[in-house]
């Protein structure tokens, strides 16, 4: 009879197992859906797009209450999630409203998922509709014909043509006097403009200018080509070609106004505001806090990173701001928030604000300053009592385990500090050993051996502080820089070698003179080497000078060697 626990731990690993399988695949599965466009006008079309990474194609039948469907596409892509080849599915259509006001989009079901709800503003249609000139022509509008320096303007193109493209080319020329770039991506809808239908390509520009005075815009233009009617079937190749021209638009730039705050920064508005801010904070616990700012009429280029002041000694550490960029109303909309952390110094009050920022309101045509509400905390004490006073006095007393050092940020434990100070008592001895060690070994050897070397004319002396020199030539030096460095060991230094062995006591240190000379001059087969060993055995110690009444007898024959 089997075991009932047994078989009860078999089934729960078997579901394990099948969880972990799964995991992967039902985590893949969801579904997303956005709008092109949020507000439109009654009689254009907006693009309802849905992202799905299951199986399953949208269901569309909630919408056929507020909605008519216009068109219909889908494409697939293959992507990798979690090491897994994963095949995404992007399903695209086009919803043109019946009515004015808010409209809700439902949740569609797309396989066994569904997509969260939406909201579409439709405005009236505009008062001044755009006159059909032609299969295709161009509309051109600013959000503000009259900006001020510098302020970010809007350019709004609207490419429109009633037959079925093949290709096409939509151009804006530079504009003297301000700067031109792209914002977002073209948006494509329909739209009614006397009693026609059109395809629309919205494409958006930033126009900054750059100066005061008049400035105008060259139009856009629209090169392309459609496909044709029964008479290029007829007579061509069934294409037909297409071109349009906008109108020419012109700025009324206006100069700084008088008394304007400093950076200039004109806008449409500006908000500032806590996003997150701690509950509880305690003295020597880093916390975090987020600012957010809003500006209505700015790109991220133009505008400074908001920072924050603390009092109370509080260090605070700014993180890079984080920014989007939208367009909305035909204008630019940034939305920047950073992130700061705020260690606390002691217990106690503790105040955190943001400094006011100056801007310019071009609605108004007046300065305005955005604020926000100073964080008011209450800092506890540090977590084991002895916190009633400055942290950074009782870290800096004798009896705690903390200092505090000019210059750098927080208290510093004692062990590191004795720590940096071994390190330092380490490298001033290697320095010493070194120093050391670069002193010449006849000290060492005449100390050993206690007889003084002795200089010309019978005075006792320590070693030559030339001893070094003739180490360094016996060992990488040539034969004449040898025989200078033994002309060095005499005080004051000697003509030549013949000079120097006059005044040295007859002996080893001569002969090895000698033998230096004939390998020198070539008169010995033995060759350098031998004379290099001789010189180097025969000074160990140290030159071994003549007493003074022994100066004036050498005991050499005259000179046979160049000198």
């Amino acid at each position: 009879m089997p075991n009932p626990s047994a078989t009860s731990r078999g089934i729960v690993c078997w579901l394990l197992a099948l969880v972990l399988v799964l995991a992967p695949q039902l985590a893949t599965a969801e579904a997303r859906a956005w709008l092109d466009r949020d507000r439109i006008e009654l009689g254009e079309t907006v693009t309802l797009n849905i992202e799905t990474d299951g199986g399953g194609r949208p269901d569309y039948g909630p919408l056929g209450q507020e909605f008519r469907i216009e068109q219909r596409s889908s494409r697939q892509s293959l992507v990798t999630r979690n090491g897994q080849p994963v095949t995404r599915t992007l399903y695209a259509v086009a919803l043109q409203p019946g009515r004015e006001g808010r409209l809700a989009i439902p949740a569609l079901r797309v396989g066994s998922e569904r997509t969260a709800p939406l909201t579409l503003t439709v405005v009236p249609a505009s008062v001044a509709q755009p006159r059909a000139r032609g299969p295709a022509f161009i509309e051109a509008e600013v959000d503000d014909p009259s900006p001020h320096v510098q302020q970010a303007v809007g350019l709004r193109l609207r490419l429109y043509y009633s037959a079925q493209l093949l290709s096409g080319q939509l151009d804006q020329p530079s504009v003297d006097g301000a700067g031109l770039q792209r914002a977002g991506s073209d948006l494509q809808y329909t739209r009614e403009v006397g009693g026609r239908t059109f395809q629309v390509v919205e494409r958006r520009y930033l126009l900054i200018p750059e100066r005061s005075g008049r400035i105008t815009l060259p139009p856009a233009t629209f090169r392309g080509r459609g496909v044709g009617g029964w008479l290029d079937d007829l007579f061509g190749d069934g294409q037909r070609a297409l071109s349009a021209e906008g109108p020419a638009l012109a700025l009324d730039v206006q100069p700084v106004p008088d008394g304007a705050p400093r950076p200039w920064l004109p806008l449409h508005g500006l908000q500032l505001r806590w996003l997150q801010t701690p509950d509880a904070a305690r003295a020597g616990d880093a916390f975090t806090v987020e600012l957010e700012l809003v500006a209505d009429g700015a790109t991220a280029a133009q505008l400074e990173p908001p920072m924050l002041v603390a009092d109370a000694g509080a260090q605070v550490f700014p993180e890079p701001a984080q920014h989007d960029e939208t367009i909305e109303d035909g204008r630019p909309r940034v939305r920047m928030v950073r992130r700061f952390s705020v260690l606390p110094a002691r217990a106690g009050p503790l105040r955190i604000e943001a400094p006011a920022m100056a801007w310019w309101d071009v609605g108004a045509d007046r300065a305005r300053t955005a604020t926000v509400p100073a964080l008011e905390l209450d800092v506890a004490a540090v977590a084991g009592g002895a916190a009633a006073h400055d942290a950074g006095a009782s870290l800096a007393s004798d009896a705690g385990p903390w200092v505090r050092l000019p210059g750098v940020q927080g208290p510093v434990h004692r062990w590191a500090l004795a720590t940096v100070a071994f390190a330092l008592l380490w490298l001033v001895t290697l320095a010493w050993a070194l120093q050391w060690r670069q002193r010449g070994l006849v000290l060492a050897a005449d100390a050993v051996a206690g007889t003084p070397s002795r200089r010309p004319g019978g005075q006792a002396a320590s070693r030559s502080s030339h001893g070094p020199a003739l180490r360094t030539a016996l060992d990488t030096g040539d034969l004449g820089e040898v025989a200078a460095a033994l002309c060095a060991l005499a005080t004051p230094p000697v003509a030549d070698l013949d000079a120097l062995s006059a005044r040295l006591a007859p002996g080893p240190q001569r002969e090895a003179i000698a033998g230096l000379q004939r390998a020198r001059w070539g008169q010995d087969g033995a060759g350098a080497a031998q004379a290099r060993a001789a010189v180097r055995a025969a000074f160990m110690r140290g030159p071994d000078w003549l007493d003074g009444d022994d100066a004036g007898d050498d005991g050499l024959l005259p000179p046979h060697y160049p000198r």
